[in-house]
């Protein structure tokens, strides 16, 4: 419930609302509880029988929530009755983080490459992580799924699409970004680099004033212009476009 998750954190609120009883609600609601009917024995007698089935069923998911070597969304029986359940069903350990870059230099060096900046993923080190919550920021959404693979695949074919656009200075694209450093001009070439980031320590942040600490893994995207693009837009996400 902390992570800057859009609207699944609203999500989850609203699906824990049927975990509370008609009493809890109604002292909460201007409603009156409604009038119960008596449960005939048959059914009494299934319940009893369901609700021991599920919670022999359950012993070995909430064993293995305990566990230290917890797996989730596992199903342990034939049937599926019983799993733990996550919005995610996996967490990344490492943050992965794609940085565009573009230039007008025709022979770049590192110095004269310059970043496009989201409104939501991490650019600069020195920038406190934003708040936006239950706005849901679908590029750097996209974004940062993209990043957890070393180089496009066939679901990242929309990258390539993206660094298009850019490269046309297209007005609609430009506007996810918080800021294009190139409002004058498209750039003539556009890569993108992988990153891995993680929160600087209380102590580094106290000496760098620094949020963040990243370290270069690799080239998502080797530079390219826009007629590299174009000219090989039938295969995108091929070489010589994708990164090492």
């Amino acid at each position: 419930m902390t992570g800057n998750f859009s609207w699944l954190n609203a999500l989850s609120a609203v699906q824990a609302i049927a975990t509370f009883s008609d009493g809890v609600l109604t002292s909460l609601l201007p409603v009156a509880a409604p009038t119960a009917a008596p449960t005939p024995v048959p059914l009494r007698a299934i319940s009893v029988l369901v609700g021991l089935l599920v919670l022999g069923l359950s012993i070995r998911p909430a064993r293995n929530m305990l566990s230290s070597s917890q797996v989730m969304n596992t199903s342990f029986d034939p049937f599926s009755l019983v799993n733990t359940y996550g919005a995610f069903g996996s967490i990344t350990r490492d943050r992965y983080q794609l940085v565009v870059e573009g230039t007008h230099a025709e022979f770049p060096t590192d110095d004269d490459w310059t970043a496009y900046e989201f409104a939501g993923q991490p650019v600069r080190t020195g920038e406190r992580p934003s708040q936006w919550a239950p706005y849901h920021l679908r590029l750097d959404w996209q974004l940062w799924f993209a990043a957890m693979r070393p180089r496009p695949g066939p679901r990242q074919r929309w990258v390539i699409r993206f660094l298009e656009r850019l490269l046309e200075g297209d007005t609609a694209t430009l506007s996810l970004l918080r800021r294009n450093p190139f409002s004058d001009d498209p750039p003539d070439r556009i890569r993108v680099l992988r990153y891995r980031y993680r929160f600087t320590t209380p102590a580094e942040r106290a000496e760098t004033g620094q949020w963040w600490v990243r370290e270069r893994v690799g080239t998502y995207v080797h530079p390219v212009s826009l007629s590299d693009i174009r000219s090989g837009s039938r295969t995108a996400v091929r070489s010589p476009l994708v990164g090492d």
